[in-house]
């Protein structure tokens, strides 16, 4: 007679199965037919996280194949320098493609450093093979890509993926390829989407008419990054279309997210009073505290996360100090620049919410560590 852990019913042993790592999960299911059936128990296989290091190439054929018909959310992480690990993460992109309709959440992240002058064709070509099949995919976040993201992805989403609740292209690419006519047919053919992460080149005020059209399903969040060259020509979008969209949706967030290839003309341009910024990160070559000051003007009931980059001077001290006044609810604030005492103060004064914050006030090794508000 086995011991207890064997006698275990299979419920409670994909209960604990569900929470090893892929190799030892492996291991566990070579020790005997039960254990192997708890081991492919769909409970184990409904979230799942893959990390595609090199000692994952040997388990790939038969026993992950076989378990891919159980997933339903996946985080797949892998190092584009190393082939091994790519030709894994490729290899499961296609495998899944052929067993998508089960699939409803699939984030991509790379790790290490990317190839110069690497495009990425083989995953991105993988990525929309799969959102041509998954047909019930709710969830696509490519954020950590370093490719440049295009329209031929967007455009197999759209046409692919009707349930599409959220979709994140708002990567650290260095050129934006997705273009806005783009974005209106993924806003047409997909209703129920909730939040959208886009570099701000992509956004149009077509697209904000359209995501206020009274048909739409309640929209949650709008993720936009200002980072590329497209970003800091792209046109202007009308603070009228802003408080429609906000009328439309009171519960819309806006995340915001600025970059130093920007000129201060078109962050003044960007930064709308309408715009119901709930997440501000400012990374800016040009002037800081201006910024800062519109947010304490115009952002104050509705900032919960504020970042900040830029050189210590009085002047940006004296404009944190009038934000943490204003803005009430803050829940994190994080500012990468030594700050005097009396701005920590400020934001422990006024902002009860508070739940971490990076405010140094002396200069200490990086990374630097944010504090937890107990």
């Amino acid at each position: 007679m086995g011991g207890p852990v064997e006698r275990l019913p299979e419920e409670m042993l994909a209960l604990i199965f569900r929470d090893l790592p892929l190799r030892d999960l492996v291991a566990a299911a070579r020790v005997c037919r039960a254990w192997a059936a708890a081991a492919t128990n769909s409970t184990v296989w409904s979230d799942t996280s893959i990390s595609c290091d090199c000692e994952l190439e040997d388990l790939l054929p038969p026993y992950l194949f076989a378990c891919l018909d159980h997933i339903r959310n996946l985080r797949l992480e892998y190092e584009p320098s190393k082939k091994a690990s790519r030709r894994t993460a490729f290899e499961l992109l296609i495998a899944l493609a052929s067993r998508a309709p089960r699939l409803r959440g699939l984030r991509l992240e790379c790790r290490g450093e990317n190839l110069l002058f690497d495009a990425g064709h083989d995953i991105l070509g993988a990525v929309q093979e799969l959102c041509g099949a998954a047909h019930q995919l709710r969830h696509l976040d490519l954020r950590r890509l370093p490719y440049t993201l295009g329209n031929t992805l967007v455009l197999k989403a759209a046409g692919g993926c009707p349930e599409l609740r959220s979709l994140f292209l708002d990567n650290h690419a260095l050129v934006n390829g997705v273009q806005p006519i783009s974005v209106l047919k993924l806003l047409a053919a997909c209703p129920h989407l909730r939040a959208l992460g886009l570099h701000l080149a992509s956004m149009s005020h077509k697209a904000l008419v359209l995501l206020a059209a009274p048909h739409r399903s309640p929209f949650a969040l709008l993720a936009l990054r200002c980072a590329c060259p497209e970003d800091a020509h792209a046109s202007p979008l009308p603070d009228e279309a802003w408080a429609t969209l906000s009328c439309r949706h009171p519960g819309l967030e806006v995340e915001l997210e600025l970059e130093p290839v920007l000129p201060d003309a078109a962050v003044t341009s960007i930064l709308q009073p309408a715009v119901p910024v709930a997440v501000l990160r400012l990374n800016l070559s040009g002037d800081t505290v201006g910024p800062l000051r519109f947010a304490a003007r115009h952002y104050a009931k509705t900032l919960r996360v504020l970042e900040v980059h830029a050189p210590a001077s009085t002047k940006l001290h004296t404009a944190l100090e009038e934000l943490a006044a204003r803005c009430a609810g803050l829940r994190e604030v994080h500012c990468f620049c030594v700050v005097r005492p009396s701005v920590l103060d400020a934001f422990r004064a006024h902002c009860p919410r508070l739940r971490s914050y990076t405010l140094k006030l002396k200069r200490e090794r990086h990374p630097w560590r944010p504090t937890v508000v107990g």
